[in-house]
């Protein structure tokens, strides 16, 4: 009896995951007005590679977004229709959820020691964060949209932009919690806070979209910290 037991935990959480994955991409298109698009998943029938990566269902050699990328559908299917969007989830109940950026909500990423550095460095300055995911490799930090034009101005400014500080803006993508990566499962850093009850609101998924700041408010102290970090032109999240 026990053992029957213990199968039927261990058969139940995965069943339980695959619905966390279904209600954030819910929540994030049909609450938070969010297009999301479902990532293209892990090669089940592959093997692991020797660091413990699964390999991505692309079938890309080196992939730099192991599993945590659109792919059919692409990325110009992102959608905030919570009919399609329950209905993919549906058929691929362990899909990453993939967030199409520059519509609603933009991002700037940068290598995870460099992202604690500048979240503290932004919080020392007393500017409001909004919601920031963190990759085992990466923090992402979600901000309202902006431009190229208006990046563009800002990067100008700066004496040197490392490449290892991306933006992510219009035809750019980001994976959200609770989706996992290659190398591990993504998390909130900094949880989303509902803009219309400000910053002491309860902590939660559902509800009001979240405050999101402006990218000039932060691109210093993501500039800064970027030096730190390991440069190069191929970074994997």
């Amino acid at each position: 009896m026990r053992e029957i037991l213990g199968r039927r935990r261990k058969l139940s959480l995965p069943r339980k995951g695959r619905t966390a994955l279904r209600d954030a991409a819910l929540t994030y298109a049909e609450q938070w007005q969010w297009p999301v698009v479902p990532g293209v998943g892990y090669d089940k029938r592959g093997t692991w590679r020797a660091t413990g990566a699964q390999p991505c269902a692309c079938a890309r050699p080196n992939c730099p977004v192991p599993g945590a990328h659109p792919h059919e559908p692409g990325l110009l299917a992102a959608t905030r229709d919570p009919r399609m969007v329950r209905w993919w989830w549906t058929c691929r109940p362990d899909a990453p959820v993939v967030l199409a950026t520059g519509d609603r909500v933009s991002a700037a990423s940068l290598p995870a020691v460099a992202g604690t550095r500048a979240l503290d460095a932004i919080e020392r300055l007393g500017v409001r964060l909004g919601p920031v995911v963190a990759t085992p490799t990466r923090y992402v930090i979600l901000v309202a949209p902006y431009s190229l034009a208006e990046l563009g101005e800002l990067l100008d400014s700066q004496d040197w932009v490392p490449t290892s500080l991306r933006y992510h803006g219009d035809g750019g993508y980001v994976a959200l919690p609770p989706s996992s990566s290659s190398a591990g499962q993504l998390r909130w850093v900094r949880p989303p806070v509902p803009e219309a009850t400000g910053p002491d609101a309860p902590v939660g998924l559902g509800g009001a979209a979240p405050w999101l700041p402006r990218i000039g408010d932060l691109v210093d102290a993501l500039v800064r910290a970027g030096r730190t970090a390991p440069d190069g032109d191929r970074l994997t999240y």
